[in-house]
């Protein structure tokens, strides 16, 4: 009998790493696929990457590190520009965000199907977060229903693209995550620093809120 078999995109933050727990209980076996676009905390969120690989023993074969450099050389985004300056969060602020990186889960996407296809995949998991929506085209649910219907047209292989985190709320997350028992202290989620998370970009304000809400405390260090 064939074993089930699933790829997940660990880019080293939160929802990614609950996907990540999610993923290894529905699944016999699973891979792991990190994407490097020089982003201001590339070297960090890979680390997160290895250091959480390592927590659920991972074997070599079983992960991947792509770079997709052409990304920062494209620019337009304050993770990939450092001209740029990375916002703090605006609650409610329906205008594009400059850590917007123009069209990257589209391109993340489409590497993944292909080692996906080539692994002979049945899932394919991703942590969007509708939350992470408002200025973000790409982290909506309605954008992953599409690329699904692209993922059908343009491979041969059938694959299923998982959202399992895509409407709930970062409380909601850090729930399911601890239900698994993941270990949130190995993630990373800072789109600004990389030795002490700097507590006011949109991801760090996003994560705070979730543990506030839940009267807990962020294990990871905060400026």
């Amino acid at each position: 009998m064939k074993k089930s078999k699933a790829l997940v995109l660990l880019s080293g933050g939160m929802d990614s790493l609950v996907c990540a727990s999610i993923a290894l209980k529905e699944h016999q076996e699973v891979y792991f696929l990190h994407l490097n676009y020089q982003q201001k905390t590339s070297l960090r969120e890979q680390e997160a990457f290895h250091k959480i690989c390592e927590h659920y023993k991972v074997d070599e074969s079983h992960k991947k590190v792509i770079s997709l450099s052409f990304l920062a050389e494209i620019g337009g985004s304050s993770l990939t520009d450092n001209s740029i300056h990375v916002d703090e969060y605006t609650k409610s602020d329906q205008s594009k965000p400059t850590s917007y990186v123009p069209f990257r889960n589209s391109i993340i996407l489409s590497l993944a199907v292909s080692w996906a296809e080539v692994l002979k995949a049945d899932s394919l998991y991703i942590g969007a977060n509708e939350e992470d929506s408002p200025g973000y085209p790409d982290c909506r649910e309605v954008y992953y229903q599409a690329f699904q219907t692209v993922m059908n047209l343009g491979s041969n292989a059938n694959i299923k693209l998982r959202t399992p985190v895509i409407d709930l709320t970062k409380k909601a997350i850090i729930e399911r995550g601890q239900q698994n028992k993941v270990p949130f202290h190995l993630s990373w989620s800072c789109y600004k620093s990389s030795d002490k998370a700097c507590g006011i970009c949109d991801s760090c304000t996003l994560r705070l809120r979730g543990f506030k809400e839940l009267n807990q405390e962020d294990p990871i260090e905060y400026q």
